[in-house]
């Protein structure tokens, strides 16, 4: 089995780099029926829209990470301010969910390739490829998951989630974001693009502004 994990990562590595393969990963989260006091605290995680903190421009270890991550995703994505933008927010919102933000790159690689406009073929949407249903039931009648923040805001609401259902193990949460729950392929295939094109040994993601 571990074996097979390491081939079909590698695999997953060799078609990134090509650019092929995008969106094959997209995913499936499972609808649930949440407890009303899951549902109003996950409502009120994704109603909370302040602005992008200011920290960049004042920690020059952010700066430099925001640097680092820019020149890894200038392929990607070629606009230099709209890939800061990105970087920024998925900076800020993987940091105020508790997350690395070089996981959620890894996971937004999978799942999407950074195609702001991806439409898996269950309807996942955006960046970090969220179930429409997410917005019925804890978002609002505008919920637009096309939109970065809001995208971004939800699929990092949403992994929180699933990690503090199983608590802290990732492997099971990556499986349950991605509807595949028990199976190694997806999970290694995050920790693959996370660890071989978004590491940043350096980083600390518990940083003060």
């Amino acid at each position: 089995m571990a074996a097979l994990s390491r081939t079909l990562a590698s695999s997953f590595l060799a078609l990134s780099l090509m650019g092929a393969g995008v969106g094959a990963w997209a995913g499936n989260q499972q609808y649930q029926p949440l407890a009303a006091s899951v549902q109003a605290a996950l409502h009120a995680a994704v109603a909370d829209q302040a602005p992008l903190d200011a920290s960049f421009q004042r920690s020059a270890e952010r700066a430099r990470w925001l640097s680092e991550m820019s020149q890894r995703l200038a392929k990607r994505i070629p606009d230099e301010s709209y890939r800061s933008e990105l970087l920024r927010a998925v900076h800020y919102e993987a940091s105020r969910a508790g997350l690395d933000p070089q996981l959620v790159l890894g996971l937004i690689q999978v799942e999407s390739g950074f195609k702001k406009y991806a439409v898996s073929s269950v309807g996942a949407r955006g960046y970090m490829q969220v179930m429409p249903f997410w917005a019925r039931l804890i978002g609002t009648e505008d919920t637009n998951l096309f939109h970065m923040r809001t995208n971004l805001r939800f699929g990092c609401t949403i992994l929180r989630h699933y990690l503090d259902i199983e608590k802290g193990d990732l492997f099971r949460a990556l499986g349950r974001y991605n509807g595949s729950l028990g199976k190694a392929e997806y999970p290694n295939m995050v920790r693959a693009a996370w660890e071989h094109n978004w590491s940043y040994p350096s980083y600390r993601l518990a940083q003060s502004p």
